[in-house]
């Protein structure tokens, strides 16, 4: 009886620790682009200026990443807890893989990012003047706009491709994010806002799952 209402509680928490997981990766991502975007020039072989002008905004933007990565890693972590038995080794293998791999990019993206804005701040004019800045600035770009969203679109796909075999959350749902995740993996050339896609995707399952799961557990409490 007791490993009965444990299994029970268990099964309701975890997809509400999912979803809060997922939502708190979403705002502090969603924040820390958002912030970056209107703070850099879009052209990664700009003349740096922004540094001057908009380094502390970014210092900002880049120290919610870390928050970030480790909501993210206790979204997978519980979604893989969620799909329980039902979880094929072939898929999770990607949906590991992928999703670290995603973060391993990002961090690297941010680091880059990082260390650019410490050396200008310690030595003003040094880094543009030997072009260091130009070559930590493509790096950062192409980390962040070929590889880190690359990463995120083969999450998506396979997380997708999980929730129909499994049914952790609906199938339009689903299938919106592989229509979203070959436009990742797909898209030719660098479009500057669509990395939002990915922390905007899993705010939306996240709420979804909170949801159902609060619906769930009113449904479980005793009358009266």
């Amino acid at each position: 009886m007791e490993q009965a209402t444990e299994e029970r509680i268990s099964s309701l928490r975890t997809p509400g620790a999912a979803a809060i997981a997922g939502i708190i990766f979403s705002v502090l991502i969603l924040i820390s682009i958002v912030l970056i975007r209107i703070s850099v020039p879009e052209d990664p072989l700009d003349s740096g200026s922004w540094l001057n002008e908009n380094s502390k905004t970014v210092a900002l933007a880049l120290n919610l990443v870390p928050f970030a990565g480790i909501a993210f890693l206790w979204f997978i972590a519980v979604i893989r807890d969620r799909l329980g038995e039902s979880e094929d080794r072939f898929f999770a293998t990607v949906f590991l893989g992928s999703g670290l791999l995603f973060l391993a990019m990002m961090f690297t993206s941010a680091a880059n990012a990082g260390g650019l804005i410490s050396i200008y701040q310690s030595a003003s004019g040094t880094p543009i003047d030997s072009g260091m800045y130009s070559y930590g600035r493509s790096i950062t770009y192409q980390i962040m706009n070929v590889y880190t969203i690359k990463m995120a679109g083969a999450f998506m796909l396979v997380t997708c491709t999980l929730a129909l075999r499994t049914g952790i959350f609906q199938r339009w749902m689903a299938f919106l994010g592989i229509g979203l995740a070959l436009f990742l993996l797909l898209s030719v050339g660098f479009l500057y806002w669509v990395i939002l896609v990915f922390p905007l995707w899993v705010l939306l399952i996240s709420i979804h799952i909170l949801l159902t799961n609060l619906g769930n557990t009113d449904s479980e409490l005793p009358e009266g």
